[in-house]
């Protein structure tokens, strides 16, 4: 098992709600931790960042439906997502990295394997 295990991912209809888990084996009050998500042929679009101040932010397309939180004593960061649209299907995937926080994928150096999230209508 790797260092990052995402869970919560499933089938919903639109306008509905779902939350995803990332249990990690690292120290999360020490890392930026991020939500991004990957549709095939696509590179992973970063959507929710929040560094080790607490500070988060996100992308326009998800702002004000999707939340991240991170509970450091369960070392568990979590994405709220609420109001799902179609768009939103996608495998969703989580990251760390201790120094960088931003949206640009190339910059974590721990990643989870995926949780899939699948929107109908």
């Amino acid at each position: 098992q790797g260092e990052l295990v995402e869970s919560g991912g499933g089938s919903v209809q639109v306008g509905g709600s779902l939350t995803l888990s990332c249990k990690a084996s690292i120290y999360t009050r020490h890392y930026c931790m991020a939500w991004f998500r990957q549709t095939p042929g696509n590179e992973r679009e970063g959507l929710a960042v929040r560094d080790s101040d607490g500070v988060t932010r996100y992308i326009d397309s998800v702002t004000g439906r999707f939340t991240i939180s991170k509970d450091d004593a369960k070392n568990t960061l979590y994405l709220i997502m609420n109001d799902l649209k179609p768009e939103d299907t996608a495998m969703y995937v989580c990251a760390a990295d201790p120094r960088m926080c931003n949206f640009e994928a190339r910059e974590y150096n721990r990643w989870g394997q995926g949780t899939q999230v699948t929107v109908s209508s």
